[in-house]
């Protein structure tokens, strides 16, 4: 179980403080500092990219995963429906579709009623900043009617280039630097990314 979802079974019984910050029970209801932190947009970002969720191509190189997670309200237990969910990443070479009709490794997909949002891309490459190359990364952009916008990015465990890195470093990244698990027997790869979303 990962902090959050600890977080939020735990707070429902009684007055906690966590690194997330301070929850009340209310009446069967509370108020939380669940709160996804943000990331640099980056020079990358594409508008209007094609509705789709499957990211993947015959031509693709790379590990596929599938990328998932549920989108909820500034209350961390409330699913939201219909946020829109844009991600994008660089292929295994380290290189970003900017200009090509395909949008390659881009797409955006709507969260359903009980909030949940899925991809099927690969694990991204990397690409020198200066000197220093950048951790492995996603990039996201979510929206939702009554919420602020979030930009973010997740990073995954493991990677060495986290630690040198002026975005992936830093102390609210901790919780978007996430595990590659085998969910299933048949080998299949997956990143779990909960997304909590604050009132505008």
């Amino acid at each position: 179980m990962n902090r959050k979802k600890f977080l939020i079974n735990s707070s429902l019984a009684a007055f906690s403080v966590s690194i997330f910050g301070k929850v009340q029970p209310k009446e069967n209801d509370f108020v939380g500092d669940c709160e996804t932190t943000n990331d640099i947009l980056g020079p990358f970002y594409r508008p209007e990219v094609p509705e789709r969720n499957d990211l993947t191509s015959n031509h693709l190189e790379g590990t596929i995963i599938e990328l998932k997670g549920k989108v909820f309200g500034s209350d961390c237990v409330t699913p939201l429906n219909h946020a829109k969910v844009e991600i994008w990443h660089c292929n295994t070479e380290g290189e970003y579709d900017n200009d090509s009709e395909g949008f390659h490794q881009r797409g955006k997909w709507y969260s359903d009623k009980d909030g949940l949002y899925s991809f099927k891309t690969i694990l991204p490459g990397k690409y020198l900043n200066g000197g220093k190359f950048r951790p492995a990364h996603i990039h996201f952009r979510v929206t939702a009617k009554g919420s602020q916008e979030l930009i973010s990015q997740i990073y995954f465990h493991g990677d060495p280039h986290i630690t040198n890195d002026p975005w992936a470093s830093k102390k609210k990244a901790v919780h978007r630097i996430l595990p590659i698990s085998l969910e299933d027997t048949k080998g299949n790869l997956v990143v779990v990314f909960d997304i909590y979303l604050k009132d505008k």
